[in-house]
């Protein structure tokens, strides 16, 4: 199964990067509805990630969050493949991890995000996910979910979606994938 992955992986990095473009517009507004149905009353927190290798751009929307009062963050990664999310704010400077993804200052506070957006490198209409192959989303995301509700947002391009993504036991299925298109919910 992992050569499966791994070669899926690859043919799809290269399919991304060939058809990446800034003109393709997703509609976040979607995820607001979904905010807006799924917390009501309750000031919330929302982590996204800093794009890279020619993943969408959330920055835009996490500073649109930001200014209305909501909680960002961006993803840290620790040792032993943990990650968490440490709070960000658009004009904080950010350093470099060993991967050379920005992400936020040591010295920034911890928190438990009530809803994540998830980059991925493939998709099918289950829900699955293909990252990068290091477990980094898939351990967090379980891990939060047994102490907390949240919501898990993959964020990608319409020509991510694949027939079939192969999973295993320790892979964690998203509660909706955004593209430009439309936003995929759970059959």
């Amino acid at each position: 199964m992992n050569g499966e992955k791994s070669s899926l992986r690859k043919k799809l990095l290269i399919k991304r990067k060939k058809l990446f473009s800034k003109k393709l517009i997703f509609n976040f507004g979607k995820i607001v509805n979904l905010i807006k149905k799924n917390f009501k009353f309750k000031k919330i927190s929302v982590a996204g990630y800093y794009p890279i290798n020619f993943e969408v751009n959330v920055l835009g929307f996490l500073t649109k969050l930001q200014r209305k009062g909501v909680t960002t963050g961006l993803p840290v990664i620790k040792r032993n493949y943990g990650m968490m999310f440490k709070k960000w704010t658009p004009n904080q400077s950010l350093y470099l991890n060993k991967y050379g993804i920005p992400e936020p200052k040591n010295t920034n506070k911890t928190f438990i995000p009530d809803i994540i957006l998830v980059p991925l490198v493939a998709y099918d209409q289950k829900l699955n996910r293909l990252g990068y192959g290091a477990g980094y989303y898939d351990r967090v995301l379980k891990k939060i979910s047994l102490h907390k509700k949240i919501i898990a947002i993959g964020i990608g391009f319409s020509f991510q979606k694949c027939a079939n993504i192969p999973i295993n036991k320790n892979d964690y299925a998203l509660d909706y994938i955004l593209n430009e298109k439309k936003i995929i919910c759970k059959n």
